[in-house]
Formats: C-alpha cells, structure tokens, sequence
C-alpha cells in the first residue's frame, strides 16, 4: 500500500482540504467563491494529480464518510432546524422540485432527439435514458436501480462510462448551484423567505464546550443506530427519513437548542462530505471508457442545462428565492444529502428540512419515473 492508499494520510488530506478552504475565504476574491466550493476543488485536484484516490476507486475512508459522517453530520446540522422552517419553505420548495423534476425529463427527451445516444450506446440507451432520469429527480439510488433492472451493470464498459460521466457533470452542477443564487440575487434581487429573515446569524468563532460536543455526538450516533434498526424491520421507511425525524424532535427542545457548536461541527462534516464528492470529477478515468465518453457528456451536459434552464428559468419568472431553487435543483440532482449540503452551504438552516423532504421524494419518484422514460425509449 502507497502512502496515498492510506486511510491516515487521505483523512488528513481532507481536512487539510477544509482547512485552505476556510483560509481561502479571508481573501476577497476567495470569499466570492466560498469554502464549499474551494473544498469541492482542492480535492479534485487532489485526486486528479494522484495525491489521494478517487472515490470511484472506492476506499475504507470514503466509505466511511457516506456511511457514517455525512449522516452525523447532516443530523448535527438539523439540530439548529425551527419548525417554521417547513411552513416557510415547504410548497416554494416543492413546487421548485416539481419544476426541477418535469425540466429533467424535457432534458433526457431533448438530449435523446438532438445527440441520438442510441447509436453509440446500442440497445440499452433506453436504459441508459431511463437510468440518468431517475438519478437527476432524486439521487444515485435512483440511478443504480434502473441499471441493475436492465443488467446495465453486467456490461462493465458501459455502467462504468455511465458512471464516470454522471460524477463529472454532476459535481459541476453542484458548484454552479452554490455560485448561481449569490451572484443571481444581485443582479435580479429576490425576497428572501420569511423564515430566513428571522434566522439567527451566527457572529464570530463559535465555541464548543466539551459537555455539548459529547451530547451532539452521543445523540446523533444513537439517532443512527436507530435508524438503521427502523430500517431492519421497515426497509421501504429511508434511514435518512428516521434521522430526519429524530433530530427534527429534539431540535425542539431547550437543552439541545442550548447546545454550543452545532453549526460548526455538522458544517464541517458536510464540508469533509464535499470534498470526497470533489474526488469524484476524476477526469482521468474518462481515458478508460473510450468514445462512448464523449457522446455519455454531450447528452448527460445537455440534459443537465436544460434541467438548470427550466428550473432557474421558471423560478425567476415566478420571482422565486434563488436559495430555495438551488436547493430544489440539489434535492433533484444529487439526492438528500447534497441538497442539505446546499443549504448548510448557503447559511440556509431554514431549507435543511425541506431539502431532506423533497429529496426523499425524488428517491421515491425518480425511480418510477426512470423506468417509464426507459420503457419509452
């Protein structure tokens, strides 16, 4: 094992990813970027130049982060969630997804008719279609679904194309819905939601006692393990829903409202999250799926920008908040998990519930809506 291989050297990596993306923010040019998007791409130059694997090469610590600390992170994050939170933002959310949603089928359709994918790809474009449908209304389970449906998993060139290109358009959106809303809300300014206005600021260093970093941590671990049981006997109920639900309760109550350090300690967890996302624009594994590549883009890019078109386009015309779109699209794009990201990454705790809701529906709906468009096709 190189010492790039190793779990140690890739965990520091990261937070060492964290730490310049913070720095990068006290420059003025750095701040118009944001530490989300500076980690996103520390990172994919990290993997790209070879200093720390991609995470489609899969390793333990990458595992680790998707299994257990960005769902830690995410119910940290939710424990500073107001229930008004989801009287706000609930329906401007939801209509935003529902037009994310029908602007990602458009894209597959138009993507189909102008780039004709079918003959490069053969008799599984359907699936591919199908596939890339379900993973842009509401996440990756959507996407391995449809593929272990139609066997497109067992033809190795193809999942593994269809997989490399989803992660290289995908992360790009991702940093295009973090830079969009701030630079859109001065050009074309929107009224921010009722529940944003009254969201308290965090001013200065946030300071973390002992006592409360031992009881968030404590909460959110017991939180997951009994998610997982609920899931155990009820498997159609969503660990992330569980979580959701869990810390959703005890937001509520003074002692965890007391608690000091939460947005810091979840915000970092995300931002570790991030930066194994960042790793995933691995731009050399395109050498290892050959022509195939290159019509894969030009249809997934296309429909991409047609789904941000219909969803931006549609949301300025009803002068709708630009976070809450980005959010929206998130929740569309990258499932649960990036919508939440989007929103602790916009200093939008009042979306965090109603990004967890809408992506939850894209995990129910996508699927469906993926195998109708490969059926069709």
């Amino acid at each position: 094992m190189t010492f790039q291989d190793q779990p140690l050297f890739i965990a520091a990596t990261l937070c060492v990813a964290v730490f310049f993306g913070i720095w990068l923010t006290r420059f003025p040019w750095g701040r118009t970027v944001g530490t989300p998007i500076w980690v996103i791409l520390i990172c994919a130059f990290f993997a790209n130049v070879g200093l720390i694997p991609s995470a489609m090469e899969g390793h333990p610590i990458y595992d680790g982060v998707f299994v257990y600390l960005a769902p830690l992170g995410i119910f940290i994050a939710l424990l500073e969630v107001d229930l008004r939170s989801l009287k706000d933002a609930g329906i401007p959310i939801l209509l935003m997804f529902g037009i994310g949603t029908v602007g990602t089928v458009v894209g597959v359709a138009v993507s189909w008719f102008l780039v004709q994918p079918e003959a490069a790809i053969g008799e599984l474009a359907g699936a591919v279609a199908g596939m890339y449908t379900g993973t842009y209304i509401g996440g990756s389970i959507n996407f391995n679904a449809v593929a272990l449906s139609y066997a497109v998993n067992e033809n190795g060139p193809l999942f593994a194309a269809t997989t490399v290109v989803d992660n290289l358009i995908g992360t790009p959106w991702i940093i295009a819905t973090l830079i969009l809303p701030r630079y859109l809300q001065k050009l074309f300014p929107r009224k921010k939601l009722q529940s944003a206005q009254s969201t308290p600021k965090s001013a200065g260093v946030e300071v973390i006692s002992m006592s409360s970093l031992a009881s968030m941590l404590a909460l959110g671990f017991l939180a997951m393990v009994i998610s997982g049981i609920v899931a155990e006997y009820f498997p159609q109920v969503p660990e992330i829903i569980t979580l959701t639900t869990i810390a959703l309760i005890l937001a509520q109550f003074p002692a965890v409202k007391q608690l000091h350090g939460k947005q810091t300690l979840g915000f970092f967890m995300i931002m570790i999250f991030l930066g194994v996302i960042g790793t995933l624009c691995d731009i050399s594994a395109l050498s290892g799926v050959g022509e195939l590549a290159g019509t894969l883009i030009l249809f997934v890019g296309l429909l991409v920008l047609i789904h941000g078109l219909f969803v931006f386009g549609i949301g300025a015309l009803l002068k709708m908040d630009w976070d809450v779109i980005a959010v929206a699209s998130q929740a569309n794009v990258g499932g649960n998990t990036t919508a939440i990201a989007a929103a602790e990454s916009l200093n939008r705790p009042d979306l965090l519930i109603p990004g967890v809701l809408v992506g939850s529906l894209g995990n129910a709906l996508g699927t469906y809506i993926g195998f109708l468009v490969a059926g069709a096709f």
